[in-house]
């Protein structure tokens, strides 16, 4: 197996992390092209089994060429990761993996339409065979509309004057190129960040909301928990403080024993345990993988285990 030109980020450490067993079940649920698959392979033995999800085709053939046994690659939103598991046989699994965002090869693809270093057309779909790109949605959605999805998924300050200049440009004629609305987003804005591009904000904002990655984040944790054995790990590596946010209270909501009414006469080591222990401290990447990978600046990652007093789905 090959990673291609994508460098899995924090890759090692997630591995690490994920503390795996020889003869274990893990799923990667962002397969992406293949980086921390193919670490995972590496440690497992011959009884051991690897499922990877993603909802990118193209990231779904990449795995498609992966000749082994112990793998199997699904082209499936990780929001319906229980289901499409239980589809393939397997209820419970030692290790969940999840590396969200758009991948190295989505953003180098100017046909995709995620970036704005490239003109082309205004996509921005994982799974361009479903849903809606954002220039449709930008041809009638409301003002109020594209300013909140801009203002919120993207922190734009500016949010106000951008979905007016878009609204306002839309008249002209259709707004949907990835150079057009870069043009319009520079237009618009009154003031620029230092060795940032002003369009930056904008185009992450209409990402996170043409595919509803918050909140197939959010839809997809409880499923990773529900799907872990006794001990089994969950790693989640977020590139975004909104995504990062979501797993953080996520995760610190799992570690913590279930509220009980006051005065309850239930003494302390009767109560149920948490159903989530957290490992360690939120890890980011070192200099020397951000110097090779400036994509890692912003990796954040978070690691825990599911209590062993608190079984799984399969246990």
């Amino acid at each position: 197996m090959t990673s291609g030109a994508h460098a899995a980020v924090l890759a090692q450490e997630a591995i690490a992390a994920l503390n795996i067993r020889s003869d274990g079940i893990y799923v990667d649920c962002t397969f992406g092209r293949g980086g921390h698959s193919r670490l995972i392979l590496e440690q497992l033995g011959k009884g051991g089994r690897l499922v990877a999800l993603d909802r990118d085709p193209e990231a779904v053939e990449a795995g498609r060429a992966v000749n082994d046994p112990r793998f199997t690659i699904l082209h499936s939103a990780f929001s319906r990761v229980a289901a499409v598991l239980r589809e393939n046989g397997v209820t419970a699994a030692d290790g969940v993996l999840l590396d969200i965002g758009v991948s190295s090869p989505q953003l180098d693809d100017a046909r995709r339409g995620f970036s704005f270093r490239h003109d082309a057309p205004l996509d921005m779909r994982m799974d361009p065979g479903h849903g809606i790109s954002a220039a449709q949605w930008l041809a009638t959605a409301d003002e109020a509309d594209i300013r909140e999805v801009i203002r919120d998924h993207g922190e734009e300050r500016f949010a106000k004057q951008i979905a007016a200049a878009i609204v306002a440009a839309r008249t002209r004629g259709p707004v949907d190129t990835t150079r057009q609305l870069a043009a319009i987003v520079a237009e618009a804005v009154p003031a620029r960040e230092p060795r940032q591009d002003p369009a930056t904000r904008t185009f992450q904002a209409l990402r996170i909301h043409i595919n509803q990655e918050l909140e197939e984040l959010s839809v997809v944790l409880p499923q990773c928990v529900d799907l872990l054995q006794p001990e089994g790990r969950l790693v989640v590596i977020a590139f975004h403080s909104l995504e990062d946010r979501i797993v953080k209270r996520f995760l610190r909501t799992q570690s913590q024993a279930d509220a009980l009414p006051a005065r309850l006469p239930v003494r302390a080591r009767d109560l149920p345990p948490p159903r989530m222990r957290l490992i360690g401290r939120a890890q980011r990447a070192s200099s020397t993988e951000v110097a090779a990978n400036p994509r890692a600046r912003s990796a954040v990652m978070r690691v825990a285990e599911r209590s062993r007093g608190n079984a799984g789905a399969a246990a």
